[in-house]
């Protein structure tokens, strides 16, 4: 019935077929969306390197290369498809067509239908046993197994060999045996039956109501000799000879068992319906522990990983390839490509210290772990990635011991982030590991400075900073980033390049704006990184005219300017505008040899960044009296904080009448 990708008539032509692959390196697992609503079956062609996939609701059998890319929809008239079977050659794809009342006939190389076999009511399995085409039909109450004579001319169909079963029952048979197994699908407790088909008929040898609860899969192993099967419980898939149907071992997994999947090598791949527990189990022919074991992840919406479908599982007739069926908690199907599904994971661990000092020994510890014990004097690679070494430099091979831990010793000879990684390449019962750890590698203080720190120059002048770097081991390049206030302004790297012979590094700024300017050394493998800043102050820019006057000229060691009485003075100043920006307005009058001021006040710049005041009052008690005004802006009290607090030049004014 199931999930037999080829027979012994064709391990000639799989090893012809798979030579070529063999050379090429092992792909990792991979997953890979499936047009369906539902599965019923899944058969593995490796002749032709394609899955069949079968969707009873949707009425299809989808086909997919090895990577699990669909190459091929087959749609015509297959509402209720379900069971599949593939011919010893792989030339022939057999299925089970529920709605159709019939067996659909396919050649697998052109995916042309070449026939339909018209069956009992509902054929829900087919199989290959006796040199016929078994089928288990029948709806409920009325279940039943038929044959195709596939040597007939006209194919002759055979119904009724055994009406004892409640509903279709499921069947398989081993390639190339005279024994068909059979069992009754979603029953509790599940009805076992084999039979011997030699004859042309279907003779009962043994039957059971042992298997447990619930059937989802069962498959016979490739010696005809037993038959596993996957009900919801036990918690394990049952072994049973097909001889006499008594016990004959047990697979142990997990809650709900729903599907086996037998390589002709004989090794077992047991599925489950198991949200949080691992999903596959691959266990060696009679081994009572699984060499490994995959857990899906969960690419839904509910807590739980993603199910494997009931009877999702079939091998490449190789074992190379494990193919699964899932399905997410919001409907999605995948079909999921595990390589090399034979070989016990492997997982190698690398423990270094935390730090360690550069030049100086220290010893990395590990081990390589496995179900199945990796042997000693087995060769690690070793590479250690550094900043002298950024792409690896490997390292003498450490050796594992029986228990499969290692050790080894190395001197770094660079600081930093030192990473060492120990690769296991596997082999034919292993797959290839690898793991890493980083050590802390101590390294020298380098030495840099940069100049002109808390100076305060003039509004646009040009300064020249200069960084300096000291000893380093490999690095002499600098970088200069200048930073001005204000969050409208970014900080940019101004200049970077190679120290000169003096250690120096200099670049020049026009200064608008306070400005920090940091030097920085990204390291080297034997000194740290390092940075220094420098934060200097610019001025604004401030001029101050007086108008309405009528004379100005010196007087009183200044230059005074002469108002009449009935003349406002006015006083405009202008300095680099900046969002919500205000000058400070001061006024004083001179009296008895010194100048005494008067409130200040604060006047907001226009967007040209010109502040017009006018003097207003009865100058003519202003008669004969000497003033001066001045406008500064005031770091902060000015409205931001991106220039240093600068003083404009007082002005001096008197009136007469």
């Amino acid at each position: 019935m199931r999930k037999r990708s080829l027979t012994t008539a064709t391990t000639l032509a799989v090893l012809l077929s798979s030579a070529a692959l063999a050379a090429a390196p092992a792909s990792a697992d991979s997953t890979q969306p499936l047009p369906v609503r539902q599965t019923g079956d899944i058969v593995v062609d490796s002749v032709h390197q394609h899955v069949f996939i079968s969707d009873p609701l949707n009425g299809k059998i989808v086909v997919t290369d090895f990577a699990g890319k669909v190459v091929k929809q087959l749609t015509a008239n297959l509402y209720g498809v379900t069971g599949l079977e593939l011919s010893a050659d792989s030339g022939t794809l057999y299925a089970a067509v529920q709605d159709l009342d019939a067996i659909a006939v396919y050649d697998t190389a052109t995916y042309t239908r070449v026939a339909n076999y018209s069956v009992g009511d509902k054929p829900l399995s087919v199989a290959l046993a006796g040199g016929k085409l078994w089928f288990g039909y029948g709806g409920a109450g009325a279940g039943n197994i038929g044959s195709v004579d596939l040597a007939a001319q006209d194919h002759t169909v055979t119904l009724g060999q055994d009406g004892d079963w409640y509903s279709a029952p499921l069947l398989d048979a081993a390639p190339g045996s005279d024994t068909l197994v059979a069992g009754a699908v979603g029953q509790s407790p599940v009805e076992l039956a084999s039979y011997d088909v030699r004859s042309g008929a279907a003779t009962k040898v043994a039957s059971t109501r042992e298997a447990g609860d619930n059937l989802g899969d069962l498959q016979v192993t490739p010696d005809g000799k037993d038959v596993v099967v996957a009900s919801g419980a036990p918690y394990y898939q049952q072994v049973f000879r097909t001889s006499d149907l008594n016990e004959d071992g047990k697979y142990v997994t997990d809650a709900y068992p729903n599907s086996v999947a037998i390589a002709p090598d004989g090794v077992i791949a047991a599925g489950i319906a198991g949200s949080y527990d691992p999903d596959v189990y691959i266990f060696k022919p009679g081994a009572g522990e699984p060499v490994r074991t995959y857990d899906f992840p969960n690419t839904g919406t509910s807590s739980g990983s993603d199910l494997l479908a009931r009877g999702g599982l079939a091998w490449a007739a190789d074992g190379s390839r494990l193919f699964a069926v899932t399905s997410n908690s919001q409907g999605v199907f995948s079909l999921r490509v595990l390589d090399a599904p034979t070989k016990a994971a492997t997982t190698v661990t690398v423990d270094a210290p935390a730090t360690a000092t550069r030049g100086k020994k220290l010893t990395v510890k590990g081990k390589v772990a496995s179900k199945v014990a990796v042997p000693a004097g087995t060769r690690l690679t070793v590479t250690r990635t550094d900043l002298e070494s950024p792409r690896g430099k490997p390292l003498a091979a450490a050796v594992t011991r029986a228990d499969g831990t290692f050790s080894f010793t190395d001197t770094p000879p660079s600081g930093g982030k030192v990473k060492y990684t120990v690769a296991y390449a596997g082999d034919a019962a292993h797959t290839a590991g690898s793991g890493s750890d980083t050590v802390e590698v101590s390294r020298d203080k380098a030495t840099l400075t940069i100049n002109n720190n808390g100076k305060v120059y003039a509004y646009g002048k040009d300064v020249k900073f200069t960084a300096h770097l000291g000893k380093t081991y490999s690095n002499r390049t600098v970088e200069i980033w200048a930073d001005p206030f204000g969050p409208d302004k970014p900080n940019k790297r101004v200049k970077t390049g190679k120290v000169n012979s003096d250690g120096n590094l200099s670049v020049t700024l026009d200064l608008k704006r306070d400005t920090k300017v940091t030097a920085k050394f990204a390291g080297d493998s034997r000194y740290k990184p390092a940075s220094a800043a420098s934060t200097v102050g610019a001025q604004v820019s401030i001029s101050t005219s007086l108008s309405n006057h009528y004379k100005a000229k010196p007087a009183w060691g200044h230059t005074y300017y002469f108002f009449h009485k009935n003349k406002n003075p006015l006083v405009t100043t202008k300095m680099p505008w900046y969002p919500d920006r205000v000058q400070k307005f001061e006024f004083e009058v001179y009296y008895q040899g010194r100048w005494y001021p008067g409130d200040p006040a604060y006047f907001k710049l226009g967007s040209d960044g010109v502040s017009r005041v006018s003097i207003t009052g009865n100058h003519s008690e202003d008669v004969g009296w000497r003033f001066r005004v001045r406008s500064s802006y005031i770091n902060s009290a000015s409205g931001d904080t991106v220039n240093s607090t600068t003083h404009g030049a007082w002005k001096y004014l008197t009136f007469t009448r």
